[in-house]
This record gives structure tokens, sequence and C-alpha cells, in this order.
């Protein structure tokens, strides 16, 4: 069974996550605020944690960007009464992995908590399926089928990962070249479509996934053929 942790400060919204998310099957521990968090965690194995913003003691802010310093890579989903955008991309930029604006609807919630912890299984298994492909992440490979791997060059390779490990979602260009060629990098973001290029052309006689351009934005993985 999943243990979720909700970390939130009032009581009300508290229990009404609670119930939901133990009517939906998963175990659900209780915390008040990000430090009360940090010490149920020395004990408790945490598979998914629901989190406030507006917390004392510390904020949601806080306890993500504390757990991601210490390489916990927990999923974490956001849920907060701030609606403003920089707010938003202050949640990822500190480490956040979705994010929700109350007041909640409980069936967009669990939705979201089953995707992410789906996603964080292919994360820590570091083998991703796709069709008639698997992905191994240790070794930079694809294998079609039965055939022999091959290794890609790890940036295609990461960014092929990235994009297939969360089918659908549009990733910008500005958080692909963050995430995989860092903060630092000189690189410019054509870098990024020229990296796609070579994917697309890479994979074209194939038919079980496909990078599709948003434009403007970025790029989003579609899987078009079911795992065999």
């Amino acid at each position: 069974m999943f243990k979720i942790m909700i970390v939130e400060d009032d009581k009300s919204s508290r229990r009404f996550m609670e119930i939901a998310i133990t009517s939906a099957g998963y175990k659900v521990i209780l915390a008040k605020d990000g430090l009360e968090a940090l010490n149920l965690m020395d004990t408790e194995f945490i598979d998914l944690i629901i989190l406030d913003i507006m917390m004392p003691n510390m904020n949601g802010y806080e306890f993500t960007e504390t757990l991601r310093k210490c390489n916990i890579n927990i999923p974490i989903l956001m849920v907060t009464a701030k609606h403003l955008p920089e707010e938003k991309c202050k949640g990822f930029l500190v480490g956040t992995d979705d994010y929700m604006v109350k007041p909640i609807n409980t069936e967009e919630m669990l939705l979201r908590i089953k995707a992410l912890l789906r996603r964080y299984k292919i994360t820590s298994e570091r083998k991703l399926k796709v069709g008639n492909f698997t992905l191994r992440y240790d070794t930079l490979s694809v294998q079609y089928k039965q055939e022999s791997e091959t290794i890609l060059p790890q940036k295609e390779f990461l960014l092929l990962y990235k994009l297939l490990s969360s089918p659908d979602k549009i990733f910008t260009r500005l958080q692909l070249m963050d995430e995989i060629w860092g903060m630092e990098t000189d690189s410019i973001d054509t870098t990024v479509n020229v990296h796609i290029n070579r994917l697309r052309k890479r994979f074209a006689p194939y038919n079980d996934f496909e990078i599709v351009s948003i434009r403007g934005i970025g790029y989003r993985g579609v899987i078009t053929a079911e795992k065999v």
C-alpha cells in the first residue's frame, strides 16, 4: 500500500484530503508543517507528499528545497491557494513535481497522485517501456523488441527519457535546458531544437512514440503504441 504524507496547517483541509485519499486505498500520514513532516520522515517511509505552501515554522517552498538539496526525490504535489504564475514557477524551481490550486477537486487530485506515483516508479527503476522500446537510464541505451541495444549520446538520451517519462506533459525549452544542460550552460535554446531533430530522424522508421512541437513554447512526448 502506498503511503502518502499530507503536510497542511489548516485542520479542515487536512481532514478533507485525508478522507479522500484514504478512501482511494492509500495509507495517510499527517503533518501540520514542514518541520513536523521532516521529523516524521525519520521514522516513516513515504511514497508521495501533498504539500501546502503557506505554513508556520517551515513553509512548502523551504520544505521542498530542503528535501531536494538532500537528494530526496519523493514526488511532491503542491496544493495551495496561491495561483499567480510566478508562485507556480517558484514551486517548480525549488523542486515540486506538480501543482494544484485550491479549492481542490478530489477526482483530479487522485488522478494526479496516480500519475506521480507511476512516474516515480519509472524513475526509481531507471527503466522505461514505451511500446516496443525499452529505455535504460543507467546505460543510456534504447532497445527495440529483442534487438541489440543502441547507446545514444548522453544529451539525446536524457532528452528522450525526460519527454517519454511524462507523456503529454509540455516542457518549455528553458525547462529542458535547465534540467539536461544545467543553468550554467553556455548553450542556447536552439540546442534543444537540434537534439529534438536528431531524435526524430533516429526514430522516424518507428511509430511507438513521437515528439510534438508546441509552437512558441516547447515540446511534449506522445506515446502512440501500447506497451507490449
